[in-house]
């Protein structure tokens, strides 16, 4: 099972990069959502990948760094709010952070992330900033559901 040091130096360490360019596809499971997998390289050699889900109609954003062994160690949530175990509301803007204890269950408001749920490009921009990953790469922006009159309104 992952240490708290060794979440610590997952999470701190400047050599996290993607390559690549990030086009979102269809999620089958939701008619409206889009999502994305891309893997994450290190000097560390860490199993990791992040994984992107986006439903317009919400709007809702979640990006998630996953360790393969472990399941999420560190994640935003846009535009959903979250019930922590401790029966505290944490709001619709939260971030998830691994710890020994409760995994992660636990989530608290950041104070680093402005971009809002509508715009997925710039909240990956500032999510790789905080959680020191490189994209090299572009990500492109959802696509506007096809079948959607809602959106187009």
């Amino acid at each position: 099972m992952l240490g708290g040091a060794e979440f610590e130096s997952i999470l701190v360490d400047q050599t996290k990069e993607i390559v690549g360019d990030i086009r979102w596809t269809t999620d089958e499971d939701h008619s409206h959502c889009v999502e994305f997998r891309m893997e994450v390289s290190s000097a560390g050699g860490w199993p990791l990948f992040i994984k992107g889900t986006y439903n317009p109609l919400i709007p809702a954003l979640s990006y998630s760094l996953i360790l393969k062994t472990d399941g999420r160690i560190y994640g935003l949530d846009l535009g959903k709010d979250h019930h922590n175990p401790q029966c505290n509301q944490v709001g619709e803007c939260h971030k998830h952070r691994w710890t020994e204890q409760g995994r992660d269950k636990e989530a608290y408001k950041p104070v680093d992330i402005t971009a809002t749920a509508s715009d997925p490009v710039a909240t990956w921009n500032q999510f790789c900033a905080e959680a020191a990953i490189v994209h090299r790469g572009r990500m492109h922006p959802p696509a506007p559901p096809a079948d959607d009159l809602f959106w187009l309104q």
